[in-house]
């Protein structure tokens, strides 16, 4: 389960990155993958939002300063 959750973590930084790079310079990452209607670029999003609830549901018992 901690691989799981270092893989989510790690996603999810790769996402609040990407909104924030978008936010300051309207360029996405996605957009090195063919933009948002190539498939990597989909299951990428994809991944990132599993991602992003699976830590929603299951971060305040995995994180030691939370519990």
């Amino acid at each position: 389960m901690k691989a799981l959750h270092m893989i989510a973590i790690l996603l999810v930084i790769v996402g609040a990155l990407n909104w924030g790079v978008l936010a300051l310079t309207g360029w996405e990452v996605g957009q090195l993958f063919g933009g948002m209607e190539a498939t990597v670029s989909k299951v990428i999003y994809i991944l990132v939002g599993i991602s992003g609830l699976l830590l929603l549901f299951t971060h305040k018992g995995d994180c030691k300063q939370c519990s």
